[in-house]
């Protein structure tokens, strides 16, 4: 019994040692990310957070002129007719703009590995997200001057309970008997593009600011390459620090897709070299 006793306990060791080697080898053999920069400044840097709180004090101010104008509107192509007396409401996007999602992207750069459906819902469930600097302060200041605030999220229908709960006991405000979590697919136009939920709010809310971390939580026509976002972004030039309220995020975006055309059947080197070519660079000289 007792050389069983032993021999278990030898293999039980051994077993431990072997999962501890795979690890430290998958670890080691993993390779360099693009995104472990952004990924460092999104956790570890205080001029991210400053960042955030700034653009959240802007956001304030904002609100409050809005709220003193009722020709002010934030949805210029979803805000038709007569609006001005509609009840005001805020839009802001989730991911990286309210909640930092930013354990994903680190797990994604340790273990190798690239965003799926699959390990994204399984993280959104573990509700292990941490808010933005000021985010709840912001969308509590909102609420408590009688401003509706709608989480308008590409997280999907199935993402969407667990991310409720993990807002709600964050303290950012919910919507009582109205639905504000607007998630990806819970309509059949419901798709990644934010233009048809925007324009259901649009219907019973005036709607007083955008705030978001990518081109696509302010308009529909934030694909293309560089050149064709940088025309859309001139043409909306007013709105940035007006109604249009960003948070940096250079973790990942529709900037990062851009130089590759959103083309995500070429490989991790040939979206490289692409991203390579898109940078304006020194010779040297």
């Amino acid at each position: 019994m007792r050389g069983g006793l032993i021999g278990l306990c030898f293999t039980s060791a051994l077993v431990a040692a072997s999962a501890a080697v795979t690890t430290a080898a998958a670890e080691e053999s993993a390779k360099p990310d693009d995104n472990l920069n952004a990924v460092l400044w999104d956790q570890t840097a205080v001029e991210a957070r400053g960042n955030a709180l700034a653009a959240f004090a802007l956001a304030r101010i904002r609100l409050d002129q809005a709220l003193a104008d009722p020709s002010w509107t934030a949805a210029p192509a979803e805000q038709t007719g007569d609006f001005k007396n509609f009840p005001p409401a805020i839009v802001l996007d989730v991911d990286d703009t309210l909640l930092n999602t930013s354990n994903y992207q680190a797990w994604n750069v340790k273990a190798g590995t690239r965003f799926t459906p699959e390990t994204w819902t399984q993280y959104v469930k573990a509700q292990i997200d941490t808010p933005i600097a000021g985010a709840v302060e912001f969308t509590q200041y909102a609420a408590s001057k009688g401003v509706k605030v709608f989480y308008v999220t590409n997280r999907t229908k199935e993402e969407e309970e667990p991310t409720v709960q993990l807002m709600t006991k964050l303290g950012f405000p919910t919507g009582g008997n109205v639905d504000t979590f607007l998630s990806a697919k819970e309509q059949p136009d419901w798709k990644s593009a934010k233009g048809t939920r925007r324009a259901v709010i649009a219907k019973d809310y005036r709607i007083l600011l955008l705030v978001g971390d990518n081109f696509g939580d302010f308009t529909d026509a934030y694909k293309g390459t560089p050149e064709e976002r940088e025309k859309v972004f001139a043409e909306n030039a007013a709105r940035w620090g007006h109604d249009w309220m960003v948070i940096a995020n250079p973790t990942y975006g529709s900037f990062e897709s851009a130089p590759y055309k959103g083309d995500y059947k070429l490989s991790v080197e040939e979206q490289r070299k692409l991203k390579l070519e898109a940078l304006k660079s020194w010779d040297g000289k």
